[in-house]
């Protein structure tokens, strides 16, 4: 086995005893960086420990680049990684630290590495819930065309409520130009109500009266699209742990040869 194989193995597979040491220790290392990252945003906290929490800001994010490029290192396709979601996600997670250094507070988007707590599924081998991850992604997937189409025609709703309760309410209302009046219908649509703005006039409020019925219709159809298509999803069940060595992506059918997103063979461990 070659050097890049057993930093794979190490890194990516959670099999292994060095492997599930590696992704235990890496999880409590991101826990405790978002920790720190929230006392930071406490002043009295950042007053007196500032200089401290710093120096761990630094240490785990030279720590989390060292693993982003060991990452890039063992995989044979790097970039299939670097554009993948775990790996976009391990990007962002190391580059606030460095904005910070042009960018006032840009070290608080640190808070993204929270993400990286997901791999804790694969880490302690809750392979239900890694199938039902792949079942929830496969009927987003498949409901995105039905979704836009429905959030085309949710904007041209806003829009044009936005536009009428400008023309009826005016200034004196709140409604102040028809941005002003598309937020208000945002909110009054998604059935929010925040009531820092609100019709006065019989016709606005008949409007609003409206936009209110049709709200709760609206939070309907995006529910009905998506449980239609888990249903159709859950013939598509993929629990399969092992790592693609090129692209480190996982969920392929138990008995797959080849990666089903690069191609690559998948090796099979060995004891």
């Amino acid at each position: 086995m070659t050097l890049r194989q057993k930093i794979h193995e190490v890194i990516f597979e959670a099999d292994t005893p060095a492997g599930r040491l590696f992704d235990v220790v890496l999880l409590w290392a991101i826990a405790l960086s978002v920790a720190v990252v929230c006392l930071d945003s406490v002043e009295s906290y950042r007053t007196q420990y500032g200089d401290l929490i710093r120096i761990f800001e630094w240490v785990f994010t030279i720590l989390f680049t060292a693993e982003y490029l060991l990452r890039l290192y063992s995989v044979t396709r790097p970039a299939k990684y670097a554009l993948s979601f775990f790996g976009i996600v391990d990007l962002l997670s190391i580059l606030p630290t460095f904005l910070s250094l042009f960018i006032v507070n840009s070290q608080y988007l640190l808070v993204i590495r929270i993400l990286r707590l997901m791999r804790i599924f694969r880490v302690l081998k809750l392979a239900r819930y890694l199938g039902e991850a792949d079942t929830l992604s496969r009927a987003l997937t498949a409901s995105r065309h039905k979704i836009t189409v429905f959030l085309g025609a949710v904007f041209g709703t806003v829009v044009i409520a936005g536009a009428l309760m400008h023309l009826i309410e005016g200034a004196e209302s709140g409604f102040t130009s028809i941005p002003k009046g598309i937020y208000w219908a945002v909110v009054t649509i998604t059935t929010v109500g925040y009531g820092d703005i609100s019709p006065i006039t019989p016709l606005g409020q008949f409007l609003s009266s409206i936009l209110m019925i049709c709200g709760y219709g609206i939070i309907a159809v995006p529910t009905g699209i998506v449980s239609v298509e888990l249903s159709r999803a859950q013939e598509h069940h993929h629990i399969d742990q092992r790592s693609c060595h090129a692209c480190s992506r996982e969920g392929h059918d138990n008995d797959a040869v080849f990666c089903k997103f690069c191609g690559e063979r998948i090796e099979r461990e060995t004891s």
